[in-house]
């Protein structure tokens, strides 16, 4: 009884290393149109480029054109003359992650991503961005982009206050 029980024991481990061991099916590929999302690339211009994997330096990930932050800037500075927009609140903004360029603030003040400009009230300088919603409180702080942060000229290592505006 005891030789029926190894022998048998034995059969079915060789049969599941049989089965581990054989060469995976093929998958067929999938189609384009079958329902399913691909990636899209962005068009040439408006693509953010990401910092060097080995960047150190504020402006090693500061990969933000001066020219994109510049027409950040007018275009923000018009809104701010004309009286353009709707203020939803102030927020104290830290620094977001560095490494996730272009000019954005992750703040609890939206509830959808749109477009909008960030005041910082101590100078004046404001800038036109993307506002990104996150979770949290209306009075909960929020992240900026290193960009934004520079381009309205905020200490990177403090907290501002600034105040958010939508488009």
């Amino acid at each position: 009884m005891k030789q029926l029980f190894i022998i048998g024991s034995t059969v079915l481990a060789l049969t599941g290393c049989a089965q581990i061991m054989q060469k995976p099916q093929e998958v067929a590929p999938v189609q384009p149109g079958d329902g399913q999302t691909r990636p899209q690339s962005r068009p040439a211009g408006g693509a953010a480029v990401k910092p060097p994997s080995g960047a150190r330096t504020v402006e090693q990930f500061d990969t933000t054109s001066q020219a994109e932050k510049a027409a950040a800037a007018e275009a923000a500075q018009q809104a701010v003359k004309s009286g353009a927009g709707q203020k939803l609140g102030q927020t104290v903004a830290s620094l977001g992650d560095p490494a996730k360029p272009g000019l954005w603030i992750e703040t609890p003040l939206v509830s959808k991503a749109s477009k909008g400009r960030v005041v910082y009230p101590v100078n004046g300088k404001a800038v036109e961005l993307d506002l990104i919603p996150i979770e949290g409180p209306k009075t909960a702080g929020s992240r900026m982009s290193l960009a934004a942060l520079r381009v309205i000229e905020a200490p990177l290592t403090d907290l501002p206050t600034v105040e958010v505006y939508s488009e």
